[in-house]
């Protein structure tokens, strides 16, 4: 297909009503009647530095690629509402992966309830998709503002995806890591937590480089210290049998795994659909309990410009 005709085919795949969208995909720019606060966000994929695609489908490029971006949406308290991407597509990925594509992304956006209403198609020599989101909310909740003494909660897991993507990289093929594999190629925005959050929690940070890295984050823009607790934080089955399966420990997958868009949030009170795995306390930098004591660790996650930077999964330069 050509230029025109593979955008005919995109608006089809991906159209989908939506509230307050009052124009899509077919005109320079979509038209968007909003109502409450927007909180607005961007995220990459970039073939060789966030996945291979000799390790998953087509449509789980899209699907990912859409989650991603809603997972920085909700960890702010706010609700998916709709979604542009932008795509570099290279010659090698022909008509049908396109559209396999464009049908991930729109699976993904019918999850969410938000969904994918313009955007812009090149060529290029490495797919990417860079997805720009919006979400509404009556209240964003940012990084800082949390208090020494506070709770630390978790919504989703943690440390499945970077079982699943070791898994696949090793050609494990063990029951013990389906749902770790599955966690990997077709992650999930935390959604209903993000929003069942918005009236409690003081601070909240995505999860999707680590939780290490990402804690680390909301522990330094508050100005206080993380105490995570080991045990709480390796409490899922799935991933202590993932672990076992890849020989690996559980609490390393989680403290700098990756990918999970997970959400973790600071609050006094319990939290609907969260689980307590630490506490903020006077101090800086992020500490780890666990019945041997506490220990200090690398409060650092995934970093695009540091040579520790590309991600297990990719290749390239």
């Amino acid at each position: 297909m050509n230029e025109r005709e593979r955008i005919a085919m995109l608006a089809r795949v991906l159209a989908a009503p939506a509230a307050g969208v009052l124009l899509g995909i077919g005109d320079d720019a979509a038209v968007l009647e909003p109502s409450g606060r927007l909180v607005w966000t961007i995220d990459e994929q970039v073939e060789h530095v966030h996945f291979r695609r000799e390790l998953l489908g087509w449509h789980d490029v899209g699907w990912r690629a859409t989650m991603a971006a809603a997972s920085d949406v909700s960890a702010m308290g706010a609700t998916p509402w709709c979604a542009l991407c932008a795509m570099v597509v290279p010659d090698d990925v022909d008509d049908a992966a396109l559209e396999a594509i464009a049908t991930g992304q729109a699976a993904a956006g019918r999850e969410l309830g938000a969904p994918v209403v313009g955007g812009n198609l090149s060529r290029g020599e490495a797919l990417s998709l860079a997805t720009t989101f919006l979400g509404r909310c009556s209240r964003a909740i940012g990084r800082a503002g949390a208090h020494a003494r506070e709770g630390l909660w978790l919504a989703g897991p943690v440390g499945l995806a970077a079982a699943g993507l070791r898994a696949l990289l090793q050609g494990l093929d063990d029951p013990r890591v389906a749902l770790a594999v599955a966690a990997w190629r077709t992650p999930r925005a935390q959604v209903a937590a993000g929003g069942a959050m918005r009236m409690l929690a003081t601070a909240a940070v995505d999860v999707s480089d680590g939780v290490a890295g990402d804690v680390g984050h909301l522990a330094e823009a508050s100005g206080l210290q993380a105490v995570l607790d080991e045990a709480a934080l390796c409490a899922d089955p799935d991933l202590r049998a993932a672990a076992e399966a890849l020989g690996v420990a559980a609490i390393d997958l989680v403290l700098h795994g990756g990918e999970d868009y997970a959400i973790v949030a600071a609050s006094a009170a319990p939290l609907p659909g969260f689980r307590r795995i630490g506490e903020l306390r006077d101090g800086a930098g992020v500490v780890v309990r666990s019945p041997a004591g506490e220990r200090s660790v690398d409060p650092v996650g995934f970093d695009h410009f540091t040579s520790r930077s590309r991600r297990p999964g990719a290749s390239g330069p």
